[in-house]
């Protein structure tokens, strides 16, 4: 497993060998949820970094997924329609929502890593 880069919206995205993405939500973004009830997948087509792509609902809220970098998604995790709270489960696992290939290869890599991510939310509770 290569090293997980994050978005300031707590999504995770994890660059597969086979040169796609996958992206889901972190495990801080899934406690702030709750318990999800419901996901809405998106369509395989391509999409603009910041268009909503997905829809989660909990037992809190409904919350957008939102596209990372520009690209198009080519697999969504089917499981998650019949098994929801796999976002609870394993939010770094089963959990993931699609998997999209990049417009940019080299952009995944200029988003957080582990360390900006962990300090975003040190920010975020110090707030």
């Amino acid at each position: 497993m290569s090293e997980l880069r994050f978005t300031v919206d707590h999504e995770w995205l994890r660059q597969e060998a086979d040169g796609l993405v996958t992206v889901g939500i972190t495990a801080y973004a899934q406690e702030a949820l709750g318990d999800v009830v419901f996901v809405q997948l998106p369509d395989a087509q391509s999409y603009s970094a910041g268009a909503e792509v997905a829809v989660l609902e909990s037992v809190k809220a409904a919350s957008n997924i939102t596209m990372p970098l520009a690209g198009e998604i080519v697999e969504v995790n089917a499981e998650l329609e019949g098994s929801p709270e796999l976002v609870n489960e394993d939010p770094l696992g089963k959990g993931w929502f699609f998997r999209f290939r990049p417009a940019n290869a080299g952009a995944v890599a200029e988003l957080l890593d582990q360390a900006a991510y962990d300090r975003l939310l040190k920010a975020n509770d110090d707030a």
